[in-house]
């Protein structure tokens, strides 16, 4: 029996889905004969590199901009959710729902809040969305960053900003799970669609192994249903980087509109 590291942290809350994610993967790494490493000296970029990696999830964007090259992509989570099925999601544009404004052209010059410059769905996704109402390189007054999907709807929810992009993976596990976390918002519009977030594997990994690791995640989904339905996940399917490339064509589009940056 190896030892590797092995996590599920994307999507880490709210707790029943962090208990759901840990039984799913020790379940997956019963089915492939592996120990758990301890990782949790480790941040996200040195997880995601790191020598002894059997299998984690990272976000679609750092996978083409910083881990391109450098991973082996396993596959993707089907989820059948509300706003997230066939192995897609996307971002929910949000505000208040005592905001005046209805319609996307209408926040122009209000103030955004972003998770991360590295994010998919809290900048990349948004950036696609706004690139054809921007005037000049910009188009929120202000733009904050709160570090996390569920720090950015606080700060919707505390009147410190007027539109946020959240995951729509996340938005409905707070809604179902968390249902305060999403009160009093409304959803203004949803953004083009995405691949779901990737899980990967080192870069040296064959494609032999990697369909063992899908075969391993599927089963254990069909040996735990009720960890299956908690998590909303109906499948893991195959994927390769190709899969992101769309990813980047949002990131072109946006430049091409002159909105390289989101202001």
């Amino acid at each position: 029996m190896s030892d590797h590291y092995a996590e599920l942290l994307m999507y880490a809350a709210p707790e029943p889905i962090q208990q759901a994610n840990r039984q799913w993967l020790t379940r997956i790494l019963e089915h492939l004969g592996v120990r758990r490493l301890n990782a949790d000296h480790l941040d996200l970029p040195s997880l995601w590199l790191a020598p002894e990696l059997l299998m984690t999830q990272t976000c679609g964007y750092p996978l083409m901009t910083q881990l391109r090259g450098q991973v082996r992509v396993i596959g993707r989570p089907r989820y059948e959710l509300p706003h997230s099925s066939h192995g897609e999601h996307c971002s929910l544009l949000l505000t208040r729902d005592d905001n005046p404004r209805q319609t996307l052209a209408q926040f122009y010059n209000s103030r955004g809040v972003i998770n991360g410059h590295d994010s998919n769905s809290g900048m990349n996704l948004l950036r696609e969305r706004l690139a054809p109402l921007q005037q000049a390189g910009r188009f929120f007054a202000s733009v904050g960053i709160s570090g996390a999907h569920r720090e950015s709807l606080r700060w919707l929810r505390e009147d410190r900003a007027d539109l946020a992009a959240i995951d729509s993976v996340t938005y409905d596990y707070l809604a179902r799970y968390a249902p305060q976390e999403v009160a009093g918002l409304r959803i203004i519009t949803r953004s083009a669609p995405s691949p779901t977030l990737p899980y990967i594997g080192p870069l040296g990994m064959s494609d032999r192994h990697a369909a063992q690791i899908r075969q391993a995640m599927n089963q254990a989904l069909l040996d735990l249903p009720q960890i299956a339905h908690t998590l909303g996940v109906h499948t893991v399917l195959p994927a390769s980087e190709d899969d992101y490339q769309v990813l980047l064509d949002y990131q072109q589009q946006a430049a091409n509109a002159g909105y390289v940056k989101l202001y």
